[in-house]
């Protein structure tokens, strides 16, 4: 036979061998106890009386392996039947983590592990579980823990698992480092982290041990802050080097700033049918930023501003596209297109995460319904409204697909705070000591209601006071607040008078309009107000029980970028208190501005005005002596509490007017080497006057004034704050009051 045929006929034989095999008409399955044998045949997806090749018992066999019910698994056929041989895997009866205290530990495995009790054992998945247990623990900053696994088998054919981790210590950050083409100083970086150097005060932080996900954050910060900051393709790489000891590390952050980009040009595109003019105010946003330094936050203030001319003008479905072209390799021309884009509907909402709050209340808190057109505008103010209410620790939001096209189901997923608060305060300063305690209860019943109540204790006073507020009184998207007060004040040793004040009052506040607040509240009160023998004849002719009934407001108008030391902005605020009924009729009248300015990088500007007046709606009645003003002593610093204005003799007596003029700078960079440390310099300028019952009383009319610094630092026990001041002008018989200081901390 010559080669070519040899050849031929192996070839052939070959191929023969994987086309045909022997055609079976029964199955025989063995070996299976848990698993029946009908859900076994199933796995293998073979028909009887079928030819079939070799590929296909191959192709059974894998998927019944990977199944993953079985250990061993064989497939053959003889004597026209196909015999299945498995052995199954045993039953997982429990998983055990030696080593482990902390509960958190314990379910965070068991979240992330794929193996659960009462399932099957497979020893591949457990090989991949030993690196998600290894895994977590190194997320969690365990660097040095050791892991390992064993099956302990028990006699009914169940096993269990037990991971023996020996957890170690945690890795410290020992020092933070920024190098490379960094522009700032580390200390304006490492304020922008969440990673902190260890410190013996920051004992409880949790921000100081190294983590991979923490550094994935701060890298996210770090690149949000460069492009907030002009530097467009900004790097930022992260890396680590032990230091001391096995426990102490370097974090180290390598960043490429780059250059800083401006903004040049910006475009907008927009469909046919599509009216111009109701996107010309886009355009005066674009003027605004033309030319100005190129900011991430820029860009998201133009897609929010297209976003809300979309819900006031129906374009209910839009896509925008924006083109990016660097020019002059430092410039940006912006092209924003936009396009009508899909209509989607809202199909569902659901609420995931309330154990404690109530459904109801939830939806109280939405602005966009289900069946309504999905706005992403109006999606996003729905997510700002709960986490407004203060009930909620987080508040997520998914948008998924709905049953049919066109339609969209949103999962609003949140997650609870404790709803109980109990703290306790002190604080001691130059000017006198203070005592505080304090309940709250954040989410009564579970409908967002609030209660609080508080004492508080000075040398001259006790004040008590308890509220109730309902966040969305009778579904009027209005907040509702009661309250009771009671409070006493003696001024006996330095004015010769005593006042007890107990107080109801039922108050409203709301949103009337974008950033403008209005809080209107009633209230009832009465006031015994007694004299000793050293008060003078002012104070003993007023003598005597008084009930008013009140009306007050404030209108508030809020342009700030934060709440929270804000850096660019203002608020200004007009209040009055209007006698309805009472028994010494007087009006207060106030009105108050602050405006910041960042004038260069985290260096803010404040000026304020703060201005108060009460007088008396009834001719040749005084004031009453307890309410006439008395200047805060945070408007005037260099100057005691109190002391300073209209005097009867000896004795301070307050005035019918005040005003302050304050402005300050904050210095963050003077004690760059100081954490926690805000430094300031400030001028105060301020006056009380006026006193309508005397025409003789020293009217104290003079403007007082003072300069100083400032120093807010937290320390291991609380919050220090003092401030050196020195007047500059004042008035005979004025108490300066040069250093004034408070510590204190709530627990």
């Amino acid at each position: 036979m010559n080669k070519s045929l040899i050849t031929f006929v192996a070839i052939f034989s070959f191929f023969l061998g994987n086309v045909f095999a022997d055609i079976f008409s029964e199955f025989e399955v063995t070996g299976n106890q848990r698993v029946s044998t009908q859900t076994i045949i199933n796995f293998s997806k073979l028909k009887k009386d079928v030819d079939l090749t070799k590929n296909d018992l191959n192709e059974a066999l894998k998927n019944i392996y990977n199944s993953n019910f079985f250990e061993k698994v064989t497939v053959e056929i003889s004597e026209n039947k196909l015999l299945i041989n498995v052995k199954e895997y045993p039953i997982i009866q429990d998983i055990i983590f030696n080593g482990v205290k902390a509960k958190k530990h314990v379910e965070l495995f068991k979240e992330q592990t794929k193996l659960k009790p009462k399932s099957s054992f497979n020893k591949f998945t457990l090989k991949e579980d030993l690196n998600r247990v290894s895994n977590v623990l190194r997320k969690s900053g365990y660097y040095f823990s050791k892991v390992d696994v064993s099956q302990q088998t028990n006699s009914n054919n169940t096993i269990n698992i037990i991971y023996d981790i020996s957890m170690g210590e945690k890795a410290l950050i020992n020092e933070i480092k920024f190098i490379g083409d960094k522009k700032y100083k580390s200390r304006k970086l490492s304020s922008i982290i969440k990673s902190e150097e260890s410190k013996f005060w920051k004992f409880i932080s949790r921000y100081k041990y190294l983590s991979k996900e923490l550094t994935e954050l701060d890298k996210r910060l770090l690149k949000n802050f460069y492009l907030n900051n002009g530097y467009y393709k900004v790097s930022i790489e992260d890396a680590y080097s032990q230091v001391l000891d096995e426990q102490n590390f370097s974090l180290i952050y390598k960043i490429d700033s780059g250059k800083k980009f401006i903004f040049n040009s910006f475009k907008i595109i927009l469909p046919d049918d599509y009216d111009t003019k109701d996107f010309d105010r886009l355009r005066k946003t674009f003027k605004k930023l033309e030319k100005s330094t190129y900011s991430y936050k820029g860009i998201q203030t133009i897609l929010t501003e297209i976003d809300r001319i979309a819900a006031n003008e129906n374009y209910e479905f839009i896509d925008v596209t924006v083109d990016e072209t660097i020019k002059d390799d430092d410039k940006i021309d912006f092209v924003f297109n936009i396009k009508e884009g899909d209509k989607y509907y809202v199909e569902s909402i659901n609420i995931l995460g309330n154990n404690i709050t109530n459904e109801e209340f939830i939806r109280q808190q939405l602005v966009v319904d289900e069946g309504d057109p999905l706005n992403l505008l109006l999606h996003n103010k729905t997510i700002n409204n709960l986490k407004s209410t203060n009930v909620f620790k987080s508040v997520k939001s998914e948008i998924k697909d709905g049953n049919t096209k066109g339609l969209k189901n949103i999962d609003i997923t949140i997650e609870e705070k404790p709803t109980g608060e109990i703290s306790a305060g002190a604080g001691y300063g130059t000017s006198g000591s203070t005592l505080a305690f304090g309940i709250k209860e954040n989410n009564f019943n579970g409908k967002g209601i609030k209660l609080d109540a508080n004492l508080q204790l000075t040398e001259e006073s006790i004040r008590g006071k308890f509220a109730y507020t309902n966040p969305n009184f009778a579904y009027s998207d209005r907040s509702v607040t009661t309250s009771l007060e009671s409070s006493s004040l003696d001024k006996e040793a330095d004015f010769g008078y005593k006042s007890s004040l107990n107080r109801i009052a039922l108050g409203t506040a709301f949103q009337q309009y974008e950033n403008l607040y209005f809080a209107p509240r009633i209230s009832i009160q009465h006031e015994q107000l007694s004299t000793t023998a050293s008060a003078s004849a002012a104070y003993k002719k007023q003598e005597g029980s008084y009930f008013d009934t009140l009306f007050n407001y404030s209108l508030s108008y809020d342009k700030r970028d934060s709440a929270y030391r804000p850096k660019n902005g203002f608020i200004s605020t007009l209040v009055q208190e209007i006698p309805l009924v009472s028994d010494s009729y007087s009006i207060i009248n106030g009105y108050q501005i602050t405006n910041h300015k960042e004038i260069i990088e985290d260096s803010v500007l404040s000026v304020g005005l703060y201005t108060r007046a009460i007088n008396s709606l009834q001719s040749g009645d005084d004031v009453r002596v307890s309410k006439r003003m008395f200047l805060p002593k945070t408007k005037l610093r260099g100057f005691e509490s109190g002391k300073i204005g209209p005097k009867d003799g000896l004795d301070f007596v307050g005035g019918n007017y005040m005003a302050a003029f304050n402005t300050s700078i904050t210095l963050p960079y003077l004690f760059q080497s100081f954490e926690n440390v805000d430094f300031s310099l400030f001028f105060d300028a301020a006056n009380v006057w006026h006193v309508d019952y005397s025409n003789v009383i020293d009217q104290g009319n003079s403007i007082r004034s003072s300069t100083g610094i400032a120093v807010d630092l937290l320390t291991p026990v609380g919050p220090l704050s003092f401030s050196l001041a020195q007047p500059i002008s004042k008035a005979s018989g004025d108490i300066t009051e040069s250093f004034r200081f408070n510590l204190g901390t709530t627990f």
